[in-house]
């Protein structure tokens, strides 16, 4: 029996099709093999345009990963982004770098519901702490019995970003006492707020506060709490600034 001279791939025309012991009058009409062609990759990278840094795996198939590298994060570090992440996070660092002359600010406000103080919200604060970070904390900063977004506000205007930590509890404590669309919308409209999705859903806190729910922030389902504090410092951090007209 004849042997085919390109069983794997196939053959790239019909003339070699038919010079083929194998394949020899199969060609005509139709194609025994398809023809090879490889797996595309690609890479973008223009750091100097204050871009990202993509790069994705095979273009079909499923499981491609990708990741970005945002402008403020330092060619030397290991933390990894999603493009999402790097998206949802550059109107704040345009906001940080557009106060960044303005004295006496506090690096973070964290705002957290009563009952995750000594919890998650603890553990968030001294992971930020821990990277460098000065913050403004409920348990050392904020008076009892301020209503939540008033103290938000006070927060967000003497710090350079404020970080809203929603779990379960935050979501029965602005349910509770409701929100006044007017205000969040121009809490909101400062390009300071990254909620912080712990122990709940996006889909949770939409249900509850469509306003808040509709920006988007850094989950704990997807990244450790560490990781979390670590690129918020990289996010605040004035050694990472650019000009943003580079």
């Amino acid at each position: 029996m004849a042997t085919c001279t390109a069983p794997v791939r196939g053959h790239r025309s019909a003339a070699a099709a038919e010079n083929c012991p194998a394949c020899r009058g199969r060609s005509r009409g139709f194609s025994t093999y398809g023809s090879y062609s490889p797996p595309s990759y690609s890479s973008s990278a223009n750091p100097s345009s204050g871009g990202t840094v993509v790069s994705s795996g095979r273009s079909s198939g499923g499981g491609a990963s990708r990741s970005s590298r945002p402008r403020w994060s330092p060619a030397s570090s290991v933390i990894s982004y999603t493009p999402a992440q790097v998206r949802s996070l550059t109107p704040i660092r345009e906001s940080i770098e557009k106060r960044k002359s303005v004295p006496d600010l506090r690096d973070v406000f964290l705002c957290h519901a009563w009952d995750d103080r000594k919890g998650a919200a603890k553990e968030l604060h001294d992971l930020l702490e821990s990277n460098g970070l000065s913050v403004w904390f409920s348990e050392k900063d904020v008076a009892l019995g301020t209503p939540l977004l008033r103290e938000i506000d006070r927060g967000l205007a003497k710090s350079r970003v404020g970080i809203v930590l929603v779990t379960p509890a935050f979501l029965r404590r602005i349910e509770g006492a409701g929100i006044a669309e007017k205000e969040l919308s121009a809490l909101l409209a400062k390009d300071q707020l990254i909620p912080i999705i712990h122990t709940t859903t996006y889909d949770a806190l939409r249900d509850i506060s469509p306003l808040l729910g509709s920006r988007s922030g850094l989950d704990t389902a997807e990244d450790s709490m560490a990781t979390i504090a670590a690129k918020l410092a990289e996010l605040v951090a004035p050694e990472n600034c650019q000009s943003t007209e580079s």
